[in-house]
């Protein structure tokens, strides 16, 4: 069972661009971290000032290890969240068949 997070960023008017670009250089530094799955972000077609970042962890422990991690504080904590309108983050982990 993976720990899966899904994050919906709202950027504000202006940024979206910016914000596109830091989650181009957050993903392949997430995706070297030795917990991490899966880590894409996708942008909507039809707002695109909204993203989602889609990531799957080994566990839980995966999750609050990128959290800590130099990148996510730069480029999350130090950049993104002040350009971003809302921020939610919701956490699944996944149904897999015994």
């Amino acid at each position: 069972m993976a720990f899966v997070v899904a994050a919906t960023w709202r950027a504000v008017p202006g940024a979206e661009e910016r914000i596109a670009k830091i989650i181009e250089l957050l993903t392949p530094l997430s995706r070297a971290e030795e917990k991490v799955l899966f880590f894409q972000g996708q942008v909507d077609p039809d707002e695109p000032g909204t993203f989602l970042l889609y990531e799957q962890y080994a566990d839980a422990s995966g999750y609050a290890d990128h959290r800590d991690t130099p990148h996510f504080r730069q480029y999350v904590l130090g950049e993104a969240i002040p350009q971003l309108a809302s921020r939610e983050v919701r956490t699944f982990h996944t149904i897999d068949p015994r």
